[in-house]
């Protein structure tokens, strides 16, 4: 990305977007506008930056006030935004491109490079060139923190934990013992890494404790969001794959193996040793038992349950899980379940009303076949 930041011209815009394969050729941009911040279409006033991604309504664009948009290859809306002297820019991709913007008009906060007297680093840990640590960090023996990485106030990083380069530790978070951590990961307040797993082995005195002795791996570009625990487990190791993104409040137990691309939603959850093939999504508040194995591509819709595996590119919901298609058609029965038992109770009893009359005539004409009387 270029070094340009903001206020920048719609011509600095277009310089620093075209880096990227998802920028279209097609633009114009107008009177060449300032750009100071970046908006949503309906809130976007002079001087903002905002995008319109295809199948939106055209009244979001006749009525934005932005001085700038990212649009779709759609002629109709280009040349409604030139109409209204707005500088466009073309991309297949509207909302990719202006994830890319935003750098461009927002930096994240972070402490200044450097040790904040407040600190504490054991003298046996390792910390690179061009490390940020805040007031009240705590970094433990024999601990590695790679170059460019950043530690905000009040992060625990316990003794033999490893910290890739350039990734960002939140206020409050806390690496435990034997996680491993690669490049370019964020890790958001109060989530805990490395955590011990839930294992106890019953025995006649009561539940005993098992250490968990093994290791928590992310690789690079993983996040995880605030409140998240990444569970160590006993044996082996609990990895995140590659570009794997945790929202808040999201338990992963010990052992789980999780693909690379995989997302999981708020209030999701899953027991021990569950596999995660690549690119697999599971929404809030959804939740997998043990040792379940989730295909690649694989979508788990809010609230589902899963307790068998699921297919590669499958879409599953409900409670048990089942195909998405039945699941909707089965919840779209859900309202009408009093009438259809009103129904049945009727039904119920008009049959048992004509087996009692089947049984009287059967009396009073023994051998005689009830239907001819019909």
């Amino acid at each position: 990305m270029t070094s340009l930041k903001a206020p920048l011209s719609a011509q600095d815009l277009l310089l620093a977007l075209q880096a990227y394969p998802e920028c279209g050729t097609a633009f114009d941009l107008a009177a060449n506008p300032l750009l100071k911040t970046i908006a949503p279409v309906e809130t976007a006033e002079s001087g903002s930056l905002t995008f319109l991604e295809a199948g939106k309504s055209l009244v979001l664009l006749e009525n934005t006030q932005a001085s700038a948009i990212l649009l779709p290859p759609d002629p109709q809306l280009q040349q409604l935004a030139s109409d209204r002297s707005i500088a466009w820019i073309a991309s297949v991709q509207p909302k990719l491109l202006f994830a890319r913007s935003v750098p461009l008009f927002y930096q994240p906060q972070r402490p200044p490079v450097g040790l904040h007297p407040t600190a504490i680093v054991d003298p046996t840990a390792h910390v690179g060139e061009g490390v940020s640590i805040g007031a009240y960090v705590v970094i433990g023996p024999g601990a590695i923190v790679e170059d460019e990485v950043c530690l905000h106030p009040h992060v625990v990083i316990y003794g033999g934990a490893h910290i890739g380069r350039r990734s960002v530790v939140h206020a409050q978070a806390v690496i435990h013992e034997r996680a491993i951590l690669g490049s370019d990961c964020v890790i958001h307040s109060g989530a805990v890494i490395g955590s011990e797993g839930f294992g106890f082995v019953p025995s006649a005195q009561g539940w005993v404790k098992l250490d968990q002795a093994g290791y928590t791996v992310l690789e690079d570009q993983v996040e995880v969001g605030c409140n998240s625990a990444v569970d160590r487990p006993a044996m082996g190791e609990t990895r995140l794959g590659r570009n794997t993104k945790i929202d808040n409040l999201v338990q992963i137990a010990h052992n789980c193996q999780l693909g690379q691309h995989c997302l999981m939603a708020g209030q999701s959850g899953m027991a021990g040793s569950v596999t995660l093939e690549d690119n697999v999504i599971v929404a809030g508040q959804a939740g997998i038992a043990n040792q379940i194995h989730i295909g690649k591509g694989a979508i788990l819709s809010s609230r589902t349950g899963v307790i068998k595996d699921v297919a590669a590119g499958q879409v599953v919901s409900g409670h048990p899980a089942q195909p998405h298609r039945q699941w909707l058609k089965i919840a779209t029965t859900y309202p009408h379940l009093p009438e259809m038992q009103r129904s049945l109770r009727l039904l119920q009893a008009q049959v048992q009303a004509l087996e009692m009359q089947l049984a009287a005539y059967g009396a009073e004409h023994p051998g005689a076949d009830p239907l001819n009387s019909l």
